[in-house]
């Protein structure tokens, strides 16, 4: 009976079943979101002759005016994008970035720095500061992580997270995402290789991802506290009877 009862759990508990083994699929598509309001970007400009990117970089710009300050200390400046979706950009301005590709803004900025003769052979670099995601339910360490890169995936997420606790739900993983004033919700099934597919198979910035308990979790969720008020009942009768067996004992000795 054991042994059965732990062959049916197997599927529950394991991801990407139905995929064959050693089978191989084409990516079809590449990873990409939009910059949004606050986003944190480290833009970087190099160019063969250095002195004419230097004004165009704020690590630069800061150890000039700073003297002693080491390069690790400036790894948190960068460009909060604001609610219209704009950064302020040295020479060049205010500048409209959001729903743009990181390469996107790149590609602008190098046309932009040449078009208007700052720089003839500019190298942008756009990176994303501060990408985080939520990570709730029944994982064994919920929290915010803060991901050092620009790419991640669902089962990277939650193995980061611990990864699910026996009683997570793996069929019904819920992934929360707003993006430009859109909230959109969407399933993800961990145990089928249609998983890859999905939108929410990488995550966005400030993604939160719930983990639903199975029906084994809720039902004990709910069954606890009846199991603790019919004890509490149930003592609290016995010691109302004691009570008053020695209240009548005592007055019968009287």
């Amino acid at each position: 009976m054991m042994l059965l009862a732990a062959g049916c759990a197997t599927p529950e508990i394991a991801y990407i079943h139905d995929a064959p083994r050693d089978s191989a699929a084409v990516l079809t598509g590449q990873f990409s979101k939009g910059i949004q309001p606050n986003d944190l970007l480290h833009i970087y400009v190099e160019s063969a002759t250095p002195e004419s990117a230097i004004q165009f970089n704020q690590e630069t710009n800061r150890q000039v005016r700073t003297s002693g300050v080491s390069s690790s200390g400036m790894s948190r400046t960068g460009y909060l994008v604001n609610q219209d979706g704009d950064i302020v950009f040295p020479i060049l301005g205010r500048l409209h970035v959001g729903g743009m590709t990181h390469r996107e803004l790149s590609t602008m900025l190098e046309q932009r720095l040449i078009a208007e003769g700052y720089i003839t052979d500019p190298v942008v670099t756009v990176r994303l500061q501060n990408f985080k995601v939520s990570i709730l339910g029944d994982v064994k360490s919920p929290k915010t992580l803060n991901i050092d890169g620009e790419r991640v995936t669902i089962f990277e997420a939650l193995s980061m997270a611990g990864d699910l606790t026996i009683y997570g739900q793996r069929k019904n993983v819920t992934v929360v995402r707003e993006e430009n004033g859109v909230r959109t919700i969407g399933t993800l099934d961990l145990t089928s290789k249609e998983i890859f597919d999905s939108p929410y198979y990488y995550l966005h910035q400030n993604d939160m991802v719930y983990v639903e308990p199975n029906n084994r979790r809720k039902r004990d969720s709910t069954r606890d506290p009846i199991v603790f008020s019919l004890v509490s009942t149930i003592l609290s009768a016995a010691s109302l009877a004691v009570s008053i067996y020695y209240y009548t004992y005592l007055r019968a000795r009287k």
